[in-house]
């Protein structure tokens, strides 16, 4: 065809105007611009009409055309520097933050490919995300002052500008932190280098209490004497514990929004292998029609409108290991859609749905994954195959039952409601991971 012949000369126009095309007022005033423009470099009406209908049907699909030749180039780039420089990658992706991955999935990915991520440290983080050679000789990426949730634009600034601080009173005096941001920063290890670790998190945070009031003091009078290390306990320790692991964890989640000292499904590797679970790393090796048990932190949630009219929710789990996807259909919703949306790790039984070199999960059930794994703590392996359906089937939270969780009775939420009973439940972690603007989750 002769638009075949001639459109590709006219491809940028097609870029610059597919928005425009699609505006049916200015569509005339675009159209008599071509013409002229066309009939000016000799073009015939023959071409002129044949290309005009051409870009004139474009209009109606050229969005997801444009987008596919505008993506081309900064994919390609990408992928290339994710082959030769993964860690110069990494710091751009979570200073810039694009797409729909949350940055703890990122930091994951980054993990699987060999990329040392180093955690924030008031001696050596800047206010963006840096990279910089680890104990191994390699390119490592350090995590930005900026990323401390609630910390200042200029308290980055005095914080990087100071460096390096001898003493958590050094730091305190020069840095001028809030009483917050120091806290935050003690609470996921940032000052711990401050004293060669031989002060525990709690220490810090209890010296930071002391320095506040100290300070606050000094504030309120007069001739009060400069704050000194001997004055807030020195370098020595109080007695207080160390934080556990998952308190430290927990620090980083609310802090920072990434697991950085290790994966969150690390605590639940045992009983993912008590129960049958299959890694995302291990997917590829099952075939279709496979019944499956998968479980991961929920890294995306999307619920897009279909011709159908039905509603299909896709899940995306990630588990240290990889990415799962799931599929949950409509006859799934009452079993499974009040858990999905409410909780941040799920446990997870479908089909595999083989496409290509690509498995989906069709899900039939999910449970929040940290209610079995309490049952298993508290009552025994057992408990927690009880609730899987082991010994008959167990309703989930979106299913009618006379007796609720809490040893009440009443009418359950719906399924995609907002509101949800009283307790505890996974709310930092469901935050963490993206949805779709019309989703519920």
């Amino acid at each position: 065809m002769l638009a075949s012949k001639y459109f590709p000369q006219y491809l940028g126009l097609i870029f610059l105007f597919f928005g425009l095309l699609g505006d049916k007022e200015k569509l005339p005033e675009i159209r008599d611009w071509f013409h002229r423009a066309t009939t000016a470099r000799g073009y015939s009406a023959k071409v002129r009409d044949e290309v005009w209908s051409t870009v004139e049907s474009f209009g109606a699909y050229g969005f997801c055309r444009a987008h596919a030749v505008a993506f081309a180039v900064p994919a390609l780039q990408s992928a290339w520097l994710k082959a030769h420089y993964p860690a110069f990658l990494l710091a751009g992706l979570l200073e810039h933050d694009p797409g729909m991955w949350p940055k703890r999935v990122i930091v994951s990915d980054a993990r699987r490919r060999g990329v040392e991520v180093l955690p924030v440290d008031v001696n050596h983080s800047a206010k963006e995300h840096t990279v910089e050679r680890a104990e191994n000789g390699q390119w490592a990426v350090r995590l930005a002052l900026s990323g401390v949730r609630g910390i200042g634009e200029e308290e980055c600034a005095r914080i990087a500008a100071g460096q390096p601080y001898g003493s958590l009173s050094d730091f305190w005096q020069r840095a001028r932190p809030h009483r917050p941001t120091a806290e935050r920063l003690a609470e996921i290890g940032a000052l711990g280098a401050l004293h060669d670790g031989r002060l525990t998190r709690r220490d810090l945070l209890l010296q930071i209490a002391e320095l506040h009031r100290q300070s606050r003091t000094r504030t309120a009078g007069e001739g009060q004497l400069p704050l000194t290390a001997d004055a807030v306990g020195g370098a020595e320790p109080s007695g207080l514990p160390e934080m556990t692991g998952r308190e430290a964890m927990g620090a980083e989640l609310h802090t920072l929004g990434i697991d950085v000292s290790r994966h969150l499904m690390e605590y639940h590797h045992r009983l993912l292998r008590e129960v049958g679970a299959t890694d995302a790393a291990h997917l590829a090796e099952l075939d279709a029609g496979r019944q499956v048990l998968v479980a991961g932190v929920r890294a995306s949630t999307q619920t897009p409108p279909i011709a159908s009219g039905k509603r299909i929710i896709f899940v995306t789990l990630e588990d240290g290991s990889g990415l799962v996807d799931l599929a949950f259909f409509e006859d799934s919703h009452p079993a499974c859609a009040h858990t999905i949306f409410h909780s941040g790790m799920l446990l997870v039984r479908g089909t595999v749905q083989v496409r290509g070199t690509r498995r989906t999960i069709v899900g039939t059930m999910a449970w929040d994954l940290e209610q079995i794994a309490v049952a298993r703590r508290d009552h025994g392996p057992e408990a927690a195959l009880a609730l899987l359906g082991a010994h008959g089937p167990h309703p989930t939270p979106a299913q009618p039952q006379r007796t609720l969780p809490n040893g009440t009775t009443g009418a359950r939420l719906h399924p995609y409601a907002d509101l949800q009973p009283a307790g505890t439940r996974t709310a930092d972690l469901k935050k963490l991971g993206h949805t779709s603007p019309g989703s519920a989750g």
